[in-house]
């Protein structure tokens, strides 16, 4: 089968489409995520360019006992709901539960969750044209992710991650952004 190359942009959730819940801190219920500004119009643009979106996030409150399973599987339920009643179609979420000390290939920064991802597009007949394909986060080891996988990185500042640490950065993205926002703005300009 004859692949078609797709433009993808692969997102952190928590910092990059919800508000983030603070260091070491978790979103555990439908009732404390929150859209940050601007998302759900910035990704209906990219949608509307012909941009495949896909969802990469780390979410050990689960195997750390913090909420159950269940809860993060009607967080993502309802934030896709209101995406599709946005116009914005989202064509997969992936998250890794496990633990840091698990030592997982999926949990970012290591690129396994981008890989699966990758591995179910081309399962659809897609592959991510990787010159026009973005991983877009607010942590360094989401650049890393990125950078593994051989995408542009756009590091955004509002969640996590603060432009005056870029001392203490292990990586450079090979952008930055104040939002989701600011990153479409890149992504459609280049």
């Amino acid at each position: 089968m004859k692949l078609i190359l797709s433009k993808v942009v692969f997102l952190d959730r928590d910092g990059v489409i919800n508000k983030y819940p603070g260091d070491r801190e978790y979103v555990k219920s439908w009732g404390e995520f929150e859209f940050l500004p601007g998302v759900k119009a910035g990704l209906k643009r990219l949608n509307d360019k012909g941009f495949k979106v896909i969802v990469i996030s780390n979410q050990a409150g689960v195997s750390k006992g913090i909420y159950p399973q269940e809860e993060l599987d009607l967080i993502t339920r309802n934030m896709l709901k209101e995406l599709t009643d946005a116009r914005v179609d989202i064509e997969g979420v992936y998250y890794c539960t496990h633990r840091q000390e698990d030592n997982c290939r999926c949990r970012k920064p290591k690129p396994g969750l981008i890989d699966i991802a990758v591995q179910k597009l081309k399962d659809k007949g897609l592959a991510p044209e990787l010159g026009r394909s973005y991983f877009v986060g607010d942590t360094i080891h989401d650049v890393e992710a990125g950078n593994s996988a051989g995408l542009k990185t756009i590091l955004v500042f509002s969640g996590k991650e603060k432009p005056d640490n870029k001392n203490k950065w292990s990586i450079l993205p090979d952008y930055t952004a104040d939002d989701l926002s600011g990153a479409v703005d890149l992504i459609l300009s280049i």
